[in-house]
């Protein structure tokens, strides 16, 4: 089916329209014509075109625009075009996949190429004149709140197991009806496939799932269908639509040890081990929340009282504190006569032990003038 909208915003961009002029075949698709028949902002423009990827830079160029092949062998094609960048992609169809790749062959049926993408609300294209091409149904399941995959469900799933994932990511932000009953089914079947996907794949898409506005539907239906215990087996599914969406601060929620078996960047695997630390009490007080920030930053803190469920008072209480630093270094010991070496340790020890003693509000100079009376 087709039907015609309002011209959307960002059809209206002039780097957009100028990459249009020039490949006035070419139609904007997936996910920016998802958004706009949602009512959701759109950021990222894709396009797809009949031609062929050498037509695609030769046209760009003619019109003055600059063409990057950063995915020739796919028929994907970058255009820079009044300093932004736009995706154009020959269509088209399969020949052989693997469940992690793809072999492709270029066609000229947007029919084709709608046809091997994942969801019926994915697979929309739109014309510079408001015309929506939905061959799938894309537009009426919008409207249901209902996520589908494109034909049959086990199929696109065997093509790429990482749609499985995406299911998830995409039933988390549209879906408001009862999940779709081939979907679910296909995902029961075939979910061990997950284990042939890297890492760095699972962790991208997983991320997007946590990520979003109220995740918790989507991660017990995942847990219902087993997916859970694949992706994370210690895991324990407790809510997280009232927590930030940070996927890092939701994963440590579900991990209560810290540790997931997901290929996280060494800044993430620091940070989720440490927001498995203990929360601090409700009933802190100003000095015992200071000795806290002391040896623990803010973001950490602040972390772990959301994933405990404390009182806003108290993340308001933490979030008000400047996180002190101890204000004796080895210089002023050795300024005091004091030779660098294990003693110089030690009495640096005492001293920030002492200065923790106070609140963390025991000023340098006093400090020192402990350390005087002491000889």
């Amino acid at each position: 089916m087709s039907i015609v909208i309002a011209t959307p915003e960002f059809l209206q961009r002039p780097g957009l329209a100028a990459v249009l002029r020039a490949l006035p075949q070419a139609r904007p698709v997936g996910g920016c014509v998802r958004d706009t028949l949602a009512g959701v902002r759109v950021a990222d423009v894709d396009l797809a075109t009949p031609t062929t990827p050498e037509q695609t830079i030769k046209a760009l160029e003619s019109a003055g625009l600059r063409a990057i092949p950063t995915g020739i062998a796919h028929g994907t094609v970058t255009a820079l075009s009044e300093g932004e960048t736009f995706e154009i992609t020959t269509l088209r169809r399969d020949i052989e996949t693997d469940g992690r790749h793809a072999q492709v062959a270029f066609t000229d049926d947007w029919r084709e190429d709608a046809a091997r993408r994942d969801f019926t609300i994915n697979a929309m294209s739109l014309t510079s004149d408001g015309m929506v091409h939905d061959y799938f149904g894309g537009v009426d399941d919008l409207r249901a709140g209902i996520v589908r995959f494109v034909g049959c469900s086990a199929t696109r799933i065997t093509e790429d197991y990482l749609r499985i994932l995406r299911y998830f990511r995409f039933f988390a932000r549209y879906n408001k009806a009862e999940p779709d009953h081939a979907a679910v089914a296909a995902i029961a079947t075939h979910r061990d496939g997950l284990v042939q996907l890297s890492a760095e794949r699972v962790w991208s898409e997983t991320s997007r799932i946590l990520a979003a506005t109220t995740p918790d539907r989507a991660l017990s239906l995942m847990q219902q269908l087993g997916v859970l215990a694949v992706l994370l087996p210690e895991a324990k599914l407790c809510p997280l639509n009232a927590l930030p969406a940070d996927p890092i601060l939701r994963l440590a929620a579900l991990l209560p040890h810290g540790i997931a078996p997901l290929n996280l960047s060494g800044a993430e695997a620091e940070r989720l081990l440490a927001l498995a630390g203990p929360a601090p009490d409700e009933t802190a007080s100003e000095d015992d929340l200071r000795r806290l920030l002391a040896d623990t930053p803010p973001d950490i803190l602040l972390g772990r009282a959301w994933i405990a469920g404390r009182a806003p008072e108290l993340r308001d209480r933490i979030a008000a504190i400047a996180p002190p630093v101890f204000p004796v270094q080895g210089r002023d010991l050795r300024a005091a006569g004091i030779k660098a070496g294990p003693q110089m340790g030690q009495i640096l020890r005492e001293l920030r032990a002492s200065w923790l003693a106070s609140g963390c509000h025991a000023d340098r100079a006093a400090l020192l003038a402990e350390l005087s009376s002491r000889a």
